[in-house]
Parts: C-alpha cells; structure tokens; sequence
C-alpha cells in the first residue's frame, strides 16, 4: 500500500496526508459524545502535548530540511532559513492581529482582532482555525519537496510528520469541542464545529504542494515558512494556554512527551 502512495502525484498525497490528520481532529472531537466535561488537567496536557510536537515538528520536520535542501541548491544554507522562519512568524503575527478570535480558556474582554460581534462559539473555533493553517501547510510543504525531487527530502519525513500532526490533531479535537459543549451548544454541534476548525488543514496542504512544485527555488523559504508560522502560534497560543489553569507540571510533561514522539517519528521514518 506504501508503495502505491508512493506513487502518487505530490499534491494529492498532501491531501490524503491532511485529510487524515482532519479525520483524527475529528475523532478527538467525539469525545463529546461521551463526555460532557473533561478535566482541565487532562487539556492542559493535551495542549502540552500539542505544543512539544509542534516544536520538534518545526525543526526536524521543517527547519532542518530547509538548511539541507538550500545547500543542495547552492545558496548559503542559513539564509532561507533565518528569512523564511521570520516571514512565517510575521505573516501568523498579522492574521492573528486581523482574524477575530479568541483562546480556548480565555473570556470574551480578551478576544483579539478586528471587533466584531460574533458569537463566543465562533471565535473560539477561529482561534483553532488559525492554529491549523501552518499545520496543513507544513504538510503541504513536505510533501511537495518530496514531489520537487530534492534528495534532502523524504517520502518517510513527510509521513513522519503528518502521523506526528494527526496525533496531536486527536486530543486538540477533544480540547476544541469540549468547551463548545460547556458554552451550551449541542453535543452534534459541538462536535461539527470541534472538526470544522481543521477543515482548512487540507485547503492550506494543496496550496502549499502546489507552491513548491511550481517555484522550486521557494522550497527552502517555504519549509522555513511553515516552521516559523508553527513556532508562533505554539509560543503565542498553545503553551500560554496550557499553562493558564494551574496544571503547568502536567502541560509540561504533555509538551516533553510530545517532543518525543515527534523527533522519534521524524528520525525513525525520515
């Protein structure tokens, strides 16, 4: 079965790959079903786990690749790293500035944005939207450079990181939908909206395949990219959060564990 993956044109195993990690978005989100609430110990360490992941992700993943792929191109290996890890973080930094939204734990006087008079439920599940662009869009990346045919790019990588994203994707379902059900919606609802906001994982995986294909030259900045988006909305939303409800200990233990298992992915399938 690998092998007839393996065969297939980059930009529809970017999506296959997104549409997995948006299918165990889903899964996490149907917790719901079976639960009404679920401790704030256990989703600070799932929003840990969630921000050790994207961490070790951004680097091995991402970062790591791009040094390597700008020196098989023959430019000065830092340079697409520094210039695309710092556009990454600057282009999250002007969405998060213009997107309205609001974190999983924090009141509506703290949403952030444009002001607007959208319901609570629906910054919420825009604030996890946001978090999932550069996710989809590092996959896409991957997957791409695997496409463009650089030798510092793996099929193995790419899967390695999206096995990594989709693991994490699971209890950030669960972190998403359950405070929906809190605000009093339904629990199909809660569960629609838990899924939906990782919808846009596939959307940001094509058009990151496709970018790549067609401007191989972009392919280190675009990893960098991708890897600076993640590191901004880890340090900027997912860590703050995990460590806002009193659970540091365990969020820590949640981010050290998901580190982990990412690096270990990474090095063992990549």
């Amino acid at each position: 079965m690998l092998d007839t993956f393996a065969a297939w044109p980059a930009v529809w195993q970017a999506l296959a790959a997104s549409t997995f990690t948006w299918g165990l978005t889903a899964l996490g989100a149907g917790a719901v079903f079976f639960f009404r609430e679920v401790s704030r110990k256990s989703l600070d360490t799932a929003l840990g786990f969630t921000a050790g992941v994207m961490i070790a992700a951004s680097f091995w993943s991402l970062l790591n690749p791009a040094i390597d792929l700008a020196e098989e191109m023959g430019m000065v290996k830092w340079i697409p790293a520094l210039v695309g890890f710092l556009a990454g973080a600057l282009s999250m930094r002007l969405i998060d500035f213009i997107l309205p939204h609001v974190h999983l734990f924090g009141p509506m006087t703290e949403a952030e944005g444009v002001k607007t008079s959208w319901r609570r439920t629906t910054l919420l599940v825009l604030a996890i939207t946001l978090h999932n662009i550069p996710e989809g869009l590092a996959i896409g990346v991957a997957f791409g450079a695997v496409g463009a045919g650089f030798e510092a790019a793996t099929l193995g990588g790419a899967i390695a990181l999206a096995i990594g994203i989709g693991i994490q994707n699971c209890p950030e379902g669960t972190a998403v939908a359950v405070p929906l059900r809190r605000e009093g919606l339904s629990r199909a609802k809660a569960w629609w909206y838990g899924q939906l906001s990782a919808v846009v994982e596939p959307v940001a995986a094509v058009v990151g395949a496709l970018a790549v294909m067609m401007m191989r030259p972009l392919l280190p900045y675009a990893l960098a990219f991708a890897a600076g988006a993640m590191i901004f909305v880890v340090v900027e939303e997912v860590i703050p959060e995990s460590q806002s409800g009193g659970h540091g200990d365990w969020a820590t233990i949640g981010a050290i564990l998901g580190f982990s298992v990412m690096m270990t992915l990474d090095v063992a399938l990549g």
